[in-house]
């Protein structure tokens, strides 16, 4: 049971943060009352605690890059792929639920906003990751092209996500000109928003790193299996 403790974790944090998002008053009457969100606030619960697990999920595969690079184990290179594997499939999520928020309240899916470019800049990065590795039959020089790609890879995500935005005139919380409609920080999420948002961010951190773990069985399974 001690090894599953957090398995059971993310299940109750998401379970919680699926009945409490759609349930919870939202604070209609205080920052958010003039940024035309209202119930479409509601999709924060889910959109934005994806972006957290992605952000993470490729934190963890730059940092086993780096270790294959100083150590060129097999292993290394699996699992800095698994993991930006289930991350990039976690940006799309998060792509994905941006546009049918967008829908909502801007009234296009699409609106060439600099925080939708950026992430679909970033998305196309980490699937060019795959696509490079994949072209490559040499498992040495692929271990090793592809984590020198997943460093410069991350540090091109950071700013295109989390930087370059925040500069530029947006319809998205927290860019340069969205007064009205405020961003992560601050006084941006009452105290009861909070206690949903967190706790979501932790049990789709959780979830993402399950569903990585198992693909890694899988792959080293699959290593093992062709080495004997």
């Amino acid at each position: 049971m001690r090894q599953y403790w957090w398995k059971i974790l993310s299940i109750v944090l998401l379970i919680y943060t699926f009945i409490a998002g759609l349930l919870i008053p939202l604070p209609y009457e205080t920052a958010y009352a003039s940024s035309n969100l209202y119930e479409s606030m509601r999709n924060f619960f889910f959109h934005v605690p994806m972006w957290f697990s992605q952000l993470a999920l490729i934190t963890v595969s730059l940092f086993y890059s780096i270790k294959y690079l100083r150590n060129p184990n097999p292993t290394y290179d699996i699992y800095a792929t698994e993991f930006a594997r289930t991350g990039t499939v976690l940006g799309v999520l998060g792509l994905i639920t941006g546009a049918i928020w967008a829908q909502y309240t801007w009234g296009a899916a699409w609106s060439n906003d600099p925080k939708q470019i950026g992430a679909a800049i970033a998305l196309l990065i980490y699937v060019a990751y795959f696509v490079l590795r994949n072209s490559m039959p040499d498992m040495d020089k692929r271990g090793r092209v592809a984590a020198v790609y997943n460093i410069f890879a991350y540090f091109i995500y950071i700013p295109m996500i989390l930087i370059l935005p925040r500069l530029t005139e947006s319809l998205h919380p927290g860019g340069k000109g969205s007064e009205g409609n405020p961003g992560l920080g601050g006084s941006s999420l009452d105290a009861t928003m909070r206690l949903v948002f967190w706790p979501g961010v932790l049990g789709w951190i959780l979830l993402s790193t399950w569903i990585s773990t198992l693909r890694l069985r899988v792959r080293l399974l699959e290593e093992k299996k062709h080495s004997a």
